[in-house]
């Protein structure tokens, strides 16, 4: 499921199949680690059920614009009722720098459980600077995931190391970024892939 995404033969349709396959994959395994407490429920035979349910804080999607976006169908659903915001970082071509150019959080977003999307993250300078923005709204560090389908070593690295409590989450983890910092051997621009801008 990997290796069809990745290669650049792959027709357009094909491609969104796929990613949209592994980002569900993905969600769903991200939302395992949510915090879950025993509930027991009456089933239809009038025997007792002993499960598990999510606690009862909100989750919150916020997609990295723009290929981030392209989670949010996945997200929402297996997220029944979800709240979504948006975050649009661009890196500065003279400095190399990233910057933030449009922000919509949800309000209250202080105590809820946030899942934040990028189908990539190379050197991880977006994401560090979109966990900040989430820090800046109150948000906890332990409550931040952030999920891609791609992640370059030095960008696990870089969140790690900045943010030791934000959970990662990612199908593939490549070695290494080139000098236009593109993952290699990775999966090509992929929102240009996916809405077909390319």
């Amino acid at each position: 499921m990997s290796s069809l995404p990745r290669n650049k033969d792959t027709t357009r349709d094909e491609f969104i199949f796929y990613s949209k396959r592994l980002m569900r994959l993905l969600i769903e395994h991200a939302l395992s680690f949510l915090p879950l407490k025993s509930v027991t429920v009456e089933t239809p035979q009038g025997t007792t059920y002993e499960g598990k349910r999510f606690h009862r804080q909100r989750i919150t999607g916020v997609s990295i614009l723009r290929a981030g976006e392209t989670m949010e169908q996945a997200l929402t659903a297996v997220c029944k009722d979800i709240r979504l915001g948006k975050i649009l970082i661009q890196t500065n071509h003279d400095t190399g720098e990233p910057e933030l150019h449009y922000l919509r959080l949800p309000k209250e977003i202080s105590e809820d459980y946030v899942i934040l999307m990028d189908s990539t993250v190379s050197t991880g300078a977006a994401a560090m600077m979109a966990v900040r923005v989430l820090l800046d709204h109150d948000v906890q560090e332990d409550r931040i995931f952030l999920l891609s389908l791609l992640m370059a070593e030095m960008g696990v690295h870089s969140v790690a190391y900045a943010f030791p409590r934000v959970r990662i989450i990612t199908t593939a983890v490549d070695k290494r970024i080139n000098e236009e910092f593109h993952i290699i051997p990775g999966i090509g621009n992929f929102g240009d892939r996916y809405f077909g801008t390319d």
